[in-house]
């Protein structure tokens, strides 16, 4: 009985030190991978929708938190106004996840862009969400004032041939940042202010 109860306790203290040990590991990574994937993935298609911007929008960024959210906006300045405020999106598609980063003017009220950062969808269908240009293409301008669809669901954007799910993902994705845009608003465009040149 004394050897069952000692096999227990080294159990259960080498659990609680392997389950310790893998939570640090987590917790010290967990910044560097944030880091890595703001660098390599979303910073690049962030600074290629809002090319022409005076700042750089992924250093310019901020959090705003809304209840247990924390939603990180990037911020483009253009002719020395903070109006292009970016917002991020991730909905299922056809295969997996779709991450997405969304642009809007906040003058216009209306989209200034829209990039495909994450996915994992079929090469050369669902995959073209984030390769093709002309497909992003057809959301810069669109009134943030009504959801975002695809012509088949009586929206104006055209789905990528053989891919209307992730054509639709998209969409939905778009219609949730501007979802997050609108509830929002008072405090985002608070802050832009401080972004002023």
């Amino acid at each position: 009985m004394g050897e069952m109860i000692k096999m227990v306790v080294v159990l259960t203290l080498l659990s609680v030190i392997s389950g310790g040990g893998l939570k640090g590991l987590e917790e010290w990574a967990k910044p560097k991978i944030e880091n890595n994937v703001m660098n390599l993935v979303k910073g690049p298609a962030i600074r290629e929708m809002l090319g022409d911007a005076e700042n750089d929008p992924v250093a310019d960024r901020f959090k705003i938190k809304e209840g247990d959210e924390d939603f990180n906006v990037f911020v483009g300045v253009f002719n020395g106004k903070a109006n292009v405020a970016v917002l991020e999106s991730q909905v299922s598609g056809f295969a997996d996840k779709v991450g997405l980063v969304v642009a809007i003017n906040t003058d216009d009220q209306a989209l200034a862009g829209i990039a495909v950062t994450t996915h994992k969808e079929t090469p050369g269908l669902g995959g073209e969400a984030k390769n093709n240009p002309a497909f992003a293409a057809q959301f810069k301008g669109k009134s943030i004032e009504k959801p975002i669809l695809v012509t088949k669901d009586g929206g104006e954007i055209n789905a990528l041939s053989g891919a209307t799910i992730t054509s639709r993902a998209v969409c939905k994705g778009t219609t949730q940042a501007i979802e997050s845009y609108n509830k929002l608003k008072p405090k985002l465009l608070e802050k832009l202010k401080g972004f002023q040149k």
